[in-house]
């Protein structure tokens, strides 16, 4: 097992030669053709940018997915859904939504923060070239005025971002600022990718909230032949 060192050039290692926990490269940079050579070869950065000067690059051979049509949505998410008191949009503010997940409940105050600037500059950018979108969630905004209550605005309060490729969204960070906003966000995603046959949603790496929501494991190989079919 190694970690190897990037170059000016576009490649990565076979990732089956690199860590347990997944690194299998340092260096390069964020371009956009970089990025989506990584995405394209199940890669993605990774690194707490307050620390580390270089991306780090990671590829788990134990992959963690969702596949749109096994989105699982629990009886009170239903609830919710049905109550209409969020509205949900794409692509409408991605910079708002990247922006969101950076900062949200004081993640860019924390030391392995890893959103940050450089992070935030690549993905916007790869936003602009058709690469990455944006899931956002709207509630209501308190008015303050007697003519914000006639003019009732909304505010951003939730929603995901991630890197759209072969009909494929590899799932990049998501907030909430009330609750279950994210979940609203995820649901929407996979509810539209399983109406144009998306393949998955990459989550990355098991979590309690993913799990929940019909995540599972299935290989790195099977991941890229999923990716590639």
């Amino acid at each position: 097992m190694a970690v190897w060192e990037l170059d000016d050039d576009l490649w990565f290692p076979n990732p089956r030669w690199g860590q347990d926990d997944g690194l299998v490269a340092i260096g390069g940079d964020l371009s956009v053709e970089r990025l989506v050579l990584a995405y394209s070869n199940g890669f993605f950065p990774w690194y707490a940018y307050q620390m580390e000067r270089e991306p780090h690059w990671y590829c788990p051979l134990d992959r963690y997915v969702i596949f749109p049509d096994e989105i699982h949505v629990s009886h009170s998410m239903r609830q919710l859904l049905r109550q209409r008191k969020y509205q949900v949009t794409v692509n409408e503010d991605f910079e708002g939504v990247i922006h969101g997940c950076s900062t949200a409940q004081g993640r860019n105050e924390e030391g392995g923060a890893w959103l940050g600037p450089d992070i935030i500059e690549a993905f916007t950018r790869l936003h602009h070239h058709g690469y990455a979108a944006s899931v956002e969630v709207w509630g209501p905004s308190s008015p303050t005025s007697d003519h914000a209550a006639l003019q009732p605005s909304r505010r951003l309060v939730g929603g995901l971002y991630g890197v759209t490729l072969r009909n494929a969204f590899f799932g990049e960070s998501m907030f909430s600022l009330v609750p279950n906003a994210s979940k609203i966000a995820l649901i929407h995603l996979a509810k539209a990718m399983a109406s144009i046959g998306g393949r998955f949603i990459d989550c990355q790496f098991e979590t309690p909230l993913f799990k929940s929501m019909g995540g599972r494991h299935i290989t790195y190989d099977d991941y890229m032949k999923t990716l590639r079919g």
